[in-house]
């Protein structure tokens, strides 16, 4: 990499790294959020030692105050993992407030209003250009109507700038690619006031001279994500208890296996008490005369050699079953955990203790865990009681007396054993919750570094993890000093039963009632017994863990999804019109129950019509779409496909007929070539691909890729642009060619020229289909054959973009007056 980049004339490489990004604010296309963390966190991470104050006057500069106000616990509102709680325009309101407070040096807005809808960018708009007086900002825009009272526009083009200059000056360059990208956004027509020419500095290829403000038309990329409901309170109940039985079902395939590895277990567990006897022998070897002792030593020294064989084999065998049949209940714990998970309603993953770091917890670890109850505490329990009946009959066989003497001991051990199970149980289901909300935060800072950084905020989360940690540290100290006690008592009551039964021994061989082997029999018979038992309780905080493990993975498989896609039930039509009609729906979020989204909200949509959603942020437009696809039910009301409740057609099926494209791109971490096809099921055929993408304008893109359409896009398609992203999605939803289309903001990532060759790729793709858009942008909207207007969950207006925009203090007017000014 070679050339510089100046910040006052200093090289930005030997400026301190932490000082200059204090100076600097950035907005991006994607508005990054903290979900354990509230509305009020989020803003106050501009800003350390930020006041309330601050905060709310940031807020309201920024068009967030409104909508804050109106959710139930306002500023102290927790987001949602990836601030899911929030419509995109909620989400970037947020983000633009928490730019604000920071009240930077160099403002970087990135697509910063892209996804609000037009009121709301012209408040917002004005609140950045109160923002931007006396500093530098440079901001990247797709909307041209964004940049024209920019003191310095820079276009750029395959890499390199290809023109700079004010709006005025690049006009007058009718053949530039800038008046070409003005073209295509029919701004020139709708713009009919005169444009006064700012004077402007003039600034060289290697300078940005402040206070001014610089504006670079690229291709990038806006995410922002769909409405969706704001966070419940988590239960604070525990997992139900679960019992045993019902895991042992599970591993009841490899029941074989389990017995095999139970029999070799016993055998592994008789080999100790063995060994107490074989001891005792070679003690009694060492007082006899030298002929026998000769005979006899060789005699117990290859009776070691034969228990030293056996105990190899016994336990390499039955370690080797038991992690066999261990393994397959892991792997089908978590086939079926998964497959619960992924069939579960939308509403489900909205609470927060079904974030995808608790569920990654419980598919990773707890089922890992799981296998201790079945697979090892069967091996434990077979050995253990393996070895106490062997030292029982041993050291009763040899002298009752003092066998029944010895082991009225023996409870003492079990009772401490019992107290440290106890103490250990309640602590691994606490330090589990813990460590989960510790990893929650682990999590969010790893994925959002480039906010982190941004922001200077390392020391901050650093904090808040080590924050997060204290609890378990707290809990962790008081769990060392229990299981310490209760390790210490184990091993008191051990030693005191090694000393009662000496001293009895001693009485027993005194008076004549046993001789001094039979007391050493007894003695080693029993000891190795509890020798065993203690092993068994060592190991009783593992089970404990794995108890709670259990209990959190049965939470998941007892889980009853509401509205279920592996279900086959329903209706299924041959040909699909496309006729939607909703008919009084109204509408709550499940984990929002205070907000009403939709009042009363009757719509009627025939099929092959284009009708477009439009509305202030948050108004339900998403939310439209998501009860169209069964995502959720709504709480009175209808919707119809065709005539038919869509709740009485076959979910799998009807998901099928649509083909969606969000706000937010979401690829997996494969190839292109495999996130295209992922919208068609079965077999897809390369020229389907090819030409599924060649609609969605991303064939040439992806063939001057260096591996094209087997390239990885990465986590969250990160190696790839915004634009790149959406087209790919678009491609996805094209394969599928669906019946009804459903566009959410399926453009807004998208520069003119790229925007003007999708938009006629989707609307040859659209002939004869219903389709479905939400979009803030006039262009997308206008040649809808139906526009309807939602506010305060009903809808206000409809009609076509002709007849609505005419109407006298009408709603959908106001909200494209801010765009017909520009």
């Amino acid at each position: 990499m070679t050339g510089e980049v100046l910040i006052d004339g200093v090289d930005l490489r030997k400026l301190q790294l932490k000082s200059i990004r204090r100076k600097i604010g950035l907005v991006s296309q994607e508005p990054v959020l903290f979900g354990s963390r509230s509305i009020r966190e989020n803003i106050a991470y501009g800003r350390e030692g930020a006041s309330s104050e601050d905060v709310i006057a940031a807020a309201v500069l920024a068009n967030a105050a409104d909508f804050i106000s109106k959710l139930p616990q306002g500023l102290d509102t927790m987001v949602g993992e990836q601030g899911i709680q929030l419509s995109g325009g909620q989400k970037q309101r947020i983000a633009i407030a928490r730019a604000i407070l920071k009240s930077p040096r160099i403002l970087l807005l990135d697509e910063a209003t892209s996804a609000l809808d037009g009121e709301s960018e012209r408040i917002v708009q004005g609140a950045l250009e109160r923002a931007m007086l006396n500093r530098t900002v440079i901001v990247v825009s797709h909307r041209l109507s964004t940049v024209m009272n920019a003191h310095f526009i820079a276009v750029i083009h395959r890499g390199r700038i290809v023109q700079k200059g004010s709006h005025a000056e690049l006009l007058k360059d009718r053949k530039g690619l800038y008046n070409q990208l003005l073209r295509l956004q029919d701004i020139g027509k709708e713009m009919k006031r005169d444009i006064s020419v700012r004077d402007s500095l003039e600034i060289g290829p290697q300078s940005l001279s402040a206070p001014h403000r610089h504006f670079l038309h690229t291709t990038k990329s806006q995410e922002a994500m769909p409405e969706l409901p704001s966070k419940s309170e988590a239960s604070d109940k525990g997992p139900p208890q679960v019992p045993l039985s019902r895991l042992a079902r599970l591993n009841s395939p490899e029941i074989p296996v389990l017995l095999l590895g139970a029999l070799l277990a016993v055998a592994n567990g008789v080999i100790l008490p063995i060994f107490g006897t074989v001891l005792s022998g070679i003690i009694k070897t060492f007082s006899e005369p030298p002929q026998e002792l000769s005979k006899d030593s060789k005699f117990w020294a290859l009776m070691f050699v034969v228990l030293g064989f056996a105990s190899f084999l016994s336990h390499s065998l039955s370690t080797y079953f038991f992690a066999v049949a261990g393994c397959k209940l892991i792997q089908r714990v978590r086939s079926m955990c998964f497959e619960k998970v992924v069939n579960m309603d939308i509403g489900w993953f909205d609470e927060p203790q079904h974030s995808s770091g608790a569920i990654g917890t419980r598919l990773s670890t707890d089922a890992v865990l799981v296998r201790r109850v079945v697979g090892d505490s069967l091996a434990i329990l077979a050995q253990s009681t393996a070895t106490a009946v062997a030292g029982l009959v041993i050291a009763f066989q040899a002298n009752w007396q003092l066998a029944l003497a010895i082991l009225a001991l023996l409870p003492l051990i079990g009772i401490s054993g019992y107290g440290q199970l106890k103490s250990m149980k309640g602590f691994t289901a606490n330090a589990k919750k813990m460590y989960e909300e510790a990893n929650q935060v682990a999590n969010e800072a790893v994925g959002s570094m480039r906010t982190v950084s941004s922001f200077c905020a390392e020391k901050k989360v650093v904090k808040q993890y080590e924050k997060k940690c204290e609890a378990p540290l707290k809990a962790g100290i008081r769990h060392g000093l229990i299981s310490g006690i209760g390790l210490g008592m184990s091993s008191f009551f051990l030693f005191f039963a090694y000393a009662i039964s000496f001293y009895v021994g001693a009485l027993v061989v005194h008076h004549g009632k046993a001789t001094f082997y039979q007391v050493f029999r007894v003695f080693f018979a029993l000891s190795v017994t509890a020798i065993g038992i203690s092993q068994s309780n060592s190991l009783a905080p593992n089970t404990s863990k794995a108890k709670v493990s259990v209990a959190s993975i049965f939470e998941i498989l007892d889980q009853r999804s509401k509205i279920d896609p592996s279900q086959n039930c329903g209706k299924r039509s041959k040909h699909v019109k496309g006729d939607i009609q909703f008919r009084h729906v109204r509408f709550r979020y499940p984990s929002r129950p205070d907000i009403k989204i939709f009042r009363d909200l009757c719509l009627t949509i025939r099929a092959g019509m284009t009708v477009a959603l439009v509305g202030e942020s948050g108004s339900g437009k998403s939310t439209f779409i998501s009860l169209l696809q069964r995502f959720y039910e709504p709480d009175a009301g209808r919707i119809t496909l065709d005539g038919i409740e869509i709740s009485k057609l076959q979910l799998k099926w009807l998901r099928q007929q649509m083909g969606l494209v969000s706000q937010e791109p979401v690829l997996f971490n494969d190839t292109i070539r495999a996130n295209i096809a992922y919208g068609k099921a079965g077999n897809v055929t390369e020229a389907e691909i090819v030409t599924a993408a060649k609609l969605a304008n991303a064939h040439n893109f992806i063939s001057s890729l260096q591996q094209g359409y087997n390239t990885v896009v990465g986590e969250r398609g990160i190696n790839l642009s915004g634009g790149q992203k959406q087209r790919v999605a678009i491609a996805r939803a094209v394969i599928r060619a669906p019946k009804i289309l459903l566009l959410d903001e399926a453009t807004s990532a998208l520069d003119a020229k790229c925007e003007r060759a999708v938009q006629e790729a989707l609307e040859r793709v659209m002939v004869g289909q219903t389709t479905v858009v939400v979009s803030h942008r006039l262009s997308t909207i206008k040649g809808a054959d139906l526009i309807a207007v939602i506010r305060n969950g009903v809808i206000v207006e409809k009609g076509r973009h002709e007849t609505l925009i005419k109407i006298k203090d009408g709603f959908y007017a106001s909200l494209m007056a801010p765009r017909n000014k520009m």
